[in-house]
């Protein structure tokens, strides 16, 4: 179904190790295990990719592998990536720098968005006014005005709009969710979450190729409403570094975990927010910084708490961990681990300082109201892990759910105001740090307060 790397597959197994050891080990089924129906050949949804970098790549790798998807057309500002474009999937590809061109053309039924995050408004738009379905990646977002009007533009023109958040679609959150609806943990009362890297790739030094010039590429188109700046090979392929282009840590990571979290607890969003931070290793011109620290309340009663740190010594991973008065539901690589812990009835005592006497007299009349439950001492905390396949994508059913209701018109796993609440709360991480203080937010009118 897909590729398997070697680190992914160790990562895998040693989580699915780890677990054995401590309690039971259940395996999750995903829709990849799931047998799809034969499509006919002249029934494919059509697919045009715009914005052929790294993660567009990656993308339309995944989605050409759910069955019934043909690509036709690539769009990138880079005439090397249009090139290899046709070295990966075929010379009968279209490619072409304007993407306006791939939304004129006939047979286009679906456009795969990945442009740098301050294209994703007009791409999005232009593409739904043109008739076509939109899978746009995270976040959806590069300033709060693009939300209302990225929502308002899929209501009227009657146009599916999925955010590409995968983990909405991930069994590894399907499972935490059931388990925090279930009670598994009680009440929740903390959300902490955590996405550490320690590479130059990971702090988005993305390679520039040798042939890197105005001539190569299209500089004006690539800017759009950025200020506009001389040719700058590293605000091109690297521009994640610049809030012109990007959104930092927050738009980039940050927007993976409140997804996860609204997932998983129901949650339309945060109502205030703090961050901190600062730029302290990858001093090289750009002006996001490299790590940060967030703080959220949430009206449901829990509070979340985010770290995104580029200079960590020895970690590269993310985990994602609920705390609730009974327990705790923690996702890891490619597991979901359950830890029972039940509340005892009784409250304890502190009566080491009194006298021999009164402690006797105190602990009779203790144990006259609260008789031992476990008269062998606290029972054993209950530990299940619940284990994906070792290749597990979930980039592959977020797919496969978007390209379902592209079939089905019935809506999307992750629809515009989903994918507006997540990135809205994620860039309220920028509104704090950039003002010095706390910034409000108002989840269901999804606007700043």
């Amino acid at each position: 179904m897909h590729s398997l790397n070697r680190r992914s597959f160790l990562k895998a197994t040693s989580a699915a190790s780890a677990a054995m050891l401590t309690g039971r080990v259940h395996a999750l089924a995903s829709l990849q295990d799931s047998p799809s129906a034969p499509v006919a050949a002249n029934d494919h949804i059509q697919l045009a990719l715009v914005g052929a970098g790294g993660q567009g790549q990656f993308d339309t790798r995944t989605a050409i592998q759910v069955p019934g998807v043909k690509l036709v057309a690539v769009a990138d500002c880079y005439d090397g990536r249009l090139e290899h474009a046709n070295e990966l999937w075929g010379p009968d590809v279209f490619t072409t720098r304007d993407y306006r061109e791939i939304l004129s053309r006939p047979g286009v039924d679906a456009i795969l968005v990945a442009t740098p995050d301050h294209w994703h408004k007009q791409a999005a738009i232009d593409a739904m006014k043109a008739g076509k379905d939109v899978y746009c990646e995270k976040p959806m977002i590069h300033l709060y005005a693009d939300g209302p009007a990225m929502i308002e533009a899929s209501r009227s023109t009657g146009r599916i709009l999925q955010i590409g958040s995968q983990r909405v679609s991930s069994v590894l959150y399907a499972k935490a969710k059931e388990l925090l609806d279930s009670g598994a943990i009680g009440q929740l009362n903390m959300v902490t979450a955590y996405w550490d890297r320690n590479s130059a790739t990971g702090a988005w030094d993305y390679t520039i190729p040798l042939d890197a010039s105005p001539e190569t590429c299209d500089w004006p188109r690539f800017l759009g409403a950025a200020p506009p700046i001389p040719f700058n090979a590293e605000h091109f392929f690297q521009w994640r570094k610049w809030k012109a282009y990007g959104s930092g840590v927050a738009g980039d990571l940050f927007v993976h975990l409140f997804s996860g979290t609204h997932f998983i607890t129901g949650s339309t969003g945060p109502t205030r927010g703090m961050a901190t931070g600062g730029l302290r290793f990858w001093k090289d011109g750009r002006n996001v910084p490299d790590v940060m620290l967030g703080l959220f309340d949430y009206p449901q009663g829990f509070n979340l708490s985010l770290r995104v740190n580029f200079v960590d010594g020895g970690r590269e991973s993310e985990s994602l961990l609920f705390t609730g008065s009974e327990g705790t539901i923690e996702i890891g690589e490619n597991s979901v681990t359950v830890n029972r812990v039940p509340r005892e009835q009784e409250p304890g005592l502190t009566i080491e300082t009194f006298t021999d006497a009164m402690q006797k007299h105190i602990l009779k009349k203790y144990r006259q109201k609260y008789p031992p439950r476990h008269p062998e001492g606290a029972p054993p905390a209950a530990i299940e892990t619940y284990v994906a396949d070792p290749g597990y994508l979930d980039s592959y059913d977020h797919f496969k759910n978007f390209f379902a209701a592209v079939r089905s018109r019935q809506p999307v796993v992750e629809d515009a105001v989903f994918g507006f609440r997540a990135a809205g709360a994620a860039l309220l991480s920028n509104v704090s740090y950039d003002r010095g203080e706390v910034a409000h937010w108002d989840p269901e009118a999804m606007k700043l307060a």
